[in-house]
């Protein structure tokens, strides 16, 4: 099918069985020069972000997919290096606003300020109206300062003073935290976790990765080398192709499936919402478009399975899980493919 040749050959995947694979519209010159520059720009994040490639390719499926992203991780493993590539490959307006106890829902959001020219009041806005958002250690926050995302998070709007002001398009928020056992965070609450749409961790690199960044160039010096790939309509476009991959009523069965398990598993507080389930679709969608694929697959709901849920779930206290990576793959291991 041609719109399925046309992501094989730009991205490299595996053609899918007649069978299985639904009839695609015939490709354009506008999706063809997208899915270059897409490839440009994770070659070029690659480049500096050096051993991440997996987090890499789900921080665009993140963005593909419309959604926010969490990063947690020590410092100093790359998390505010992969939002300034990403930014910059992208040719997007960017803001870093550095969470603090002390910051204000003002200082995220902007104010209204009396012009005594005018005698009226004069709305300066806040670091949020831009398309790429960095909340640096957005843990380290008050509850009320971290309250001031919701909505911008959720409706892509802001309301201040009785006036809805709508944000820039695209709208993504990276958010970076540290570990809860450091000193000085503030949990985030399930109501601020459920806005990202997935949480990945980049760790340590590997040992060739490591020695490269240790006898490579400063980040900094290449950071300011970065150069656009992507332009917002080419972002556009992308988005709308990858909402729109095919998914089949047994992988709608699959997914359902899923987040039944969730909600009688005696190792969990509560299961998995339904917006969940929209989410996961989402991002299932974006990564197999990612992958050079017209339709969603089990294997490409399993790969963003983690990154989507695992910040949804609480577990029982006293639950024998170590870890909720583990029982994130325990639910995967329960539930059967169709």
């Amino acid at each position: 099918m041609q719109r399925e040749n046309l992501l094989k050959s730009i991205l490299g995947s595996a053609k899918p069985s007649p069978a299985t694979a639904p009839p695609s519209a015939p490709p354009d010159q506008t999706l063809h020069d997208a899915l270059a520059a897409l490839h440009r720009v994770i070659a070029q994040i690659n480049s500096i972000v050096l051993g991440k490639e997996q987090a890499v390719r789900l921080t665009m499926s993140c963005l593909l997919a419309r959604g926010h992203l969490l990063v947690e991780d020590l410092p100093g493993v790359g998390k505010t290096t992969l939002a300034h590539a990403l930014a910059r490959s992208l040719g997007l307006s960017f803001q870093r606003i550095q969470f603090t106890s002390d910051l204000l829902p003002a200082d995220i959001l902007g104010a209204s300020i009396f012009d005594r020219d005018t005698s009226s009041f004069r709305f300066h806005a806040g670091p949020i109206f831009s398309q790429v958002v960095l909340a640096d250690e957005v843990n380290r926050a008050t509850p009320k300062a971290q309250s001031a995302l919701l909505e911008a998070m959720e409706e892509r709007q802001v309301t201040l003073d009785g006036i809805t002001r709508p944000l820039p398009a695209p709208f993504f928020v990276i958010a970076t935290q540290n570990p809860s056992s450091q000193v000085g965070t503030f949990p985030l609450p399930e109501s601020q976790l459920d806005r990202f749409l997935m949480r990945i961790h980049l760790g340590f690199p590997d040992a060739r990765a490591e020695r490269a960044l240790l006898a490579g160039e400063d980040r900094r010096d290449m950071l300011a080398r970065v150069s656009p790939q992507m332009d917002v309509n080419q972002i556009a476009h992308l988005q709308a192709a990858a909402r729109a991959v095919h998914v089949s009523d047994a992988l709608l069965d699959y997914a359902q499936a899923l987040l039944a398990h969730t909600r009688s598993h005696p190792d969990l507080v509560h299961g998995l919402s339904p917006r969940c389930g929209v989410f996961l679709l989402h991002a299932a969608r974006a990564w197999s478009f990612l992958h050079g694929r017209a339709f969603v697959a089990p294997d490409d709901v399993q790969c963003v399975l983690g990154p989507v849920i695992a910040h949804r779930l609480q577990p029982v206290h006293g639950t024998r899980t170590t870890s909720i990576d583990t029982l994130v793959q325990k639910i995967v291991a329960a539930v059967q493919i169709p």
